[in-house]
């Protein structure tokens, strides 16, 4: 790989398309991701197909497994070929097989395309976050990052707002088919406006290659490792918590429109804690930043159990989503910062990706507590215990040693935070 050795700074203009289509990208990631959910009820009434339970819980699950795969393999790819390149290809991809979802003629073929779209969605967020990080001012890294993320959460109110007006009138298709709008909107904006890394552009492919295994070796596999167990902690809970909350509100007395509310919170929150919590990591280090929030999110989870009054349950989901979504935001940013820019993106997608395993074990470990009898008080003790769990594993990654990240990091106060000076 040729390079030159000065690469053209990137622009102002093109740092903000970059976080302009970043967090469109990550929209889409997050709606076609949780439009299955909405969905269900749809694909269960539907004669012809006839699926089960069971058969519709499988299918939704292929997207997860493609997403496992996809962040782990673009993550090792995109450091080798570039953020841009990467980012569009998984852009366009996951947005036309979202369009073959829309029109799938059986189960299996619906199956087959969710776990094909699922490759592209685990491929956006690493690109994403490592391109933002890079191009973004350094002084505001994790808060342009966060601000990029937050697109998740909303692309999950967009599904269930659509669901709420579509799906009854119009079926399922047409929501799976709305998340292909990015493959002639977004993807034609990127190949014209989005830049490459100017880090990414500075090294040359032998460099990246050292990089890439220095990252299985010494401390830089101790926290790979460390933030394969926050990550996994952190999905666990943010999924775990988007499909049981209201549930579990239910079992405990409340009606459904205010079961609902909980996961609006949830959800509201979880924006809130992503802009805060990535500010607070711009000055005070991601490091504590992450342990603190989940130690925030142990007391909120133990404090819905016990009998309060409505509005200060409410309070407590909204914090809740601060604490568990929000706070994944924050874990994205500290790895995105603890790592050069040779080995950044492999790191992104081997944390999300195993992460994106504890998107499966979060619905599944409440769906069988509740099988199993347990109530609110049970759940919410096993996800605070998860989160203990995250706290510990963000608190304890081993600070990088001098020259492997760059200089302005190192000579920050809180280097090894993920601060840049």
């Amino acid at each position: 790989m040729t390079t030159p050795a000065h690469p053209r700074p990137v622009s102002s203009l093109a740092a903000v398309a970059a976080v302009a289509i970043g967090f469109g990208a990550i929209v889409f990631d997050g709606y076609d991701l949780i439009v299955y959910g909405s969905a269900v009820p749809a694909l269960l009434a539907h004669k012809e197909w006839a699926l089960s339970p069971a058969e519709v819980g499988a299918i939704g699950s292929y997207a997860l497994v493609g997403a496992f795969l996809g962040a782990i393999a673009s993550g090792s790819l995109t450091d080798l070929l570039g953020r841009r390149r990467l980012f569009i290809v998984s852009l366009a991809w996951f947005s036309l097989m979202m369009l073959f979802v829309a029109l799938a003629p059986n189960p299996w073929s619906l199956g087959l395309f969710r776990f094909l779209a699922g490759l592209g969605f685990g491929g956006i967020p690493p690109t994403a976050i490592a391109l933002v990080m890079e191009v973004a001012p350094e002084r505001r890294r994790h808060v342009v990052n966060g601000l990029m993320l937050c697109g998740f959460p909303a692309g999950g109110i967009l599904a269930s707002v659509l669901a709420l007006v579509l799906l009854e009138p119009a079926g399922f298709r047409v929501l799976f088919a709305f998340g292909a709008l990015p493959l002639v909107t977004l993807v034609p904006l990127a190949i014209w406006l989005l830049p490459e890394s100017p880090d990414f552009a500075r090294s040359t492919r032998a460099a990246v290659r050292r990089e890439l295994r220095g990252l299985l070796t010494g401390r830089a596999a101790v926290a790979t490792v460390l933030f394969v167990v926050a990550n996994f902690c952190g999905m666990l809970l943010v999924f775990g918590l988007n499909t049981w909350l209201p549930q579990l509100m239910r079992k405990a007395g409340y009606e459904l429109s205010s079961a609902l509310l909980f996961l609006l919170l949830l959800n509201v929150g979880a924006v809130v804690g992503g802009l805060v919590g990535s500010s607070l990591a711009d000055r005070y280090g991601s490091r504590w930043v992450a342990a603190t929030l989940f130690v925030v999110a142990v007391v909120s989870l133990g404090l819905i159990a016990v009998p309060l009054p409505t509005a200060v349950l409410y309070a407590l989901a909204f914090v809740a989503g601060a604490a568990t979504t929000g706070n994944q935001i924050v874990i994205y940013g500290y790895v995105a910062a603890h790592y050069p820019a040779g080995n950044r993106a492999t790191a992104l997608g081997v944390s999300s990706g195993v992460g994106r395993l504890g998107s499966v074990t979060g619905p599944t470990l409440g769906g069988a507590l509740l099988s199993a009898g347990v109530g609110l008080g049970g759940n919410v003790a096993v996800f605070a215990a998860v989160a203990v769990v995250g706290a510990v594993a963000c608190a304890f990654v081993p600070r990088p040693l001098s020259g492997t990240v760059p200089a302005k990091v190192l000579a920050s106060p809180t280097a090894g935070d993920g601060v840049p000076a």
